[in-house]
């Protein structure tokens, strides 16, 4: 039924991120490749900030530590995997790869409410509604 779960990952959720467990599942069910991916967004980058270039690189390092644990884990399970740190609008950057290498998304939500959604906004809202595959959120409590 699949054969690529793309499921995206950020800096410090995948030990506590249940997506990433049913990611993994459903790779390893479907007999699929698990691509993992996770994106370093630009405008936290602020040409005035004095030392950005150390900003931008622990931001990298951050998106590769993640979507390497997570590879770890899937790989201890006999699971292909390729991983992919992407650059861009988090939202953009993940429906696009969806679109390109994907069958099925698994996300995770934070489920955040009234003024945190406000001003945050929600990447897995913004994905739902504009993803070309099927999505499956998974709440993160």
């Amino acid at each position: 039924m699949y054969d690529d779960v793309l499921l995206p990952v950020a800096r410090g959720e995948v030990e506590e991120n249940p997506a990433v467990e049913r990611a993994v599942s459903l790779a390893e069910q479907y007999d699929a490749t698990l691509h993992l991916l996770s994106v370093v967004d630009p405008i936290v980058f602020d040409p005035i900030t004095p030392k950005i270039n150390r900003v931008h690189e622990a931001l990298e390092e951050g998106a590769e530590k993640a979507v390497d644990e997570a590879a770890e884990r899937a790989r201890s399970r006999d699971v292909d995997v390729e991983t992919h740190v992407g650059r861009g609008i988090p939202h953009d950057v993940i429906t696009e790869y969806a679109g390109d290498h994907a069958d099925i998304l698994v996300i995770a939500t934070h489920g955040r409410e009234g003024l945190d959604h406000a001003l945050l906004g929600s990447v897995t809202e913004k994905v739902v509604r504009s993803a070309e595959v099927p999505v499956l959120s998974v709440p993160l409590s």
